[in-house]
């Protein structure tokens, strides 16, 4: 009898697609090979070196991963007292303080102020602290903290600058160009500055400022000023006599400056009239001792 033999086409296709199917992988794994390959070729560094830096890597997240158990468990701040204990029986602990640029203010008070961290290791001196300490003090502008290893702490001062003398109910008071207060003054040193007085002038000291600076020629006539009504200047010279000047300090300026002209010509300054009153400018009023009535003068552009 004959037998009918049956060809396992099925399988022989099969065999065929697994076959491609291999030969697409092997060329796909072969082409992603070459690119990584072109890949780390332009890359500034060769394979051991790329090799290094993921070691590295590896390492500094382990070393993090340590410190932040660490902190977790307290052991930082453990390590941190040893290290300051360490360091300090070393040698290396605040023993001296250096003041720099001191001129006006009392020494004295920096040292009281950094000399509370006394005998702490450096590591323990804080800086940022004490620099913040320094700048509320009255004198102090601002100021810089520096280590200076073993022993040291530089400290820097930018001092503020005496401008004039701020006339208060029980005190005079030396203030800033900005009006801060810096310490009380004798009367007798008030004599020398200029002194302003009124309910708010601590406020317009500045406004003061750019209102003399608009009359140079006057500036060093003038001994004081007062702030009337929280509203305009009354200035005295430093021959007694006194001016009232308008409100608005656009008006002001203008008026000091019609005044100095005016100065320039008649010489007002030092003369017989005690009192000048330019608050309805242009015309001015001036008052002299033993008349009763005003003499008035024409401030205008003409002069």
């Amino acid at each position: 009898m004959a037998q009918t033999v049956r060809r396992n086409t099925k399988g022989v296709r099969r065999q065929a697609r697994a076959q491609g199917t291999s030969r697409k992988v092997h060329k796909a794994r072969s082409t992603g090979k070459s690119l990584v390959g072109q890949l780390l070729g332009m890359l500034p560094f060769n394979e051991d070196q790329l090799h290094k830096a993921f070691t590295v890597l590896i390492l500094a997240g382990v070393a993090a991963l340590v410190v932040f158990l660490s902190e977790i468990s307290g052991a930082t701040a453990v390590l941190s007292d040893r290290f300051a204990h360490v360091t300090a029986n070393a040698g290396f602990k605040l023993v001296h303080v250096e003041p720099r640029g001191v001129k006006r203010m009392n020494e004295m008070a920096i040292y009281e102020k950094a000399f509370s961290q006394k005998n702490l290791a450096m590591t323990r001196v804080d800086v940022n602290g004490l620099r913040d300490d320094l700048l509320t003090m009255p004198w102090v502008k601002d100021a810089r903290v520096s280590r200076q290893l073993p022993n040291v702490l530089v400290i820097d001062i930018i001092e503020r600058d005496p401008h004039a003398v701020l006339k208060r109910a029980d005190r005079l008071m030396l203030i800033d160009p900005t009006g801060v207060e810096l310490e009380t003054v004798s009367a007798e040193k008030a004599e020398e500055m200029l002194l302003i007085e009124g309910a708010g002038a601590q406020g317009q000291v500045e406004a003061l400022s750019r209102l003399l600076d608009a009359a140079p020629a006057l500036r060093q006539s003038v001994s004081g000023a007062a702030w009337v009504g929280n509203r305009r200047w009354d200035l005295t010279f430093l021959t007694g006599q006194r001016l009232a000047l308008p409100e608005g300090e656009d008006r002001a300026a203008a008026a000091l400056i019609s005044f100095a002209r005016a100065d320039g010509v008649h010489r007002l300054i030092g003369g017989k009239i005690v009192a000048f009153d330019l608050r309805n400018p242009p015309r001015m009023y001036m008052r002299e001792p033993g008349r009763a009535e005003r003499q008035e003068m024409n401030m205008g552009k003409d002069g």
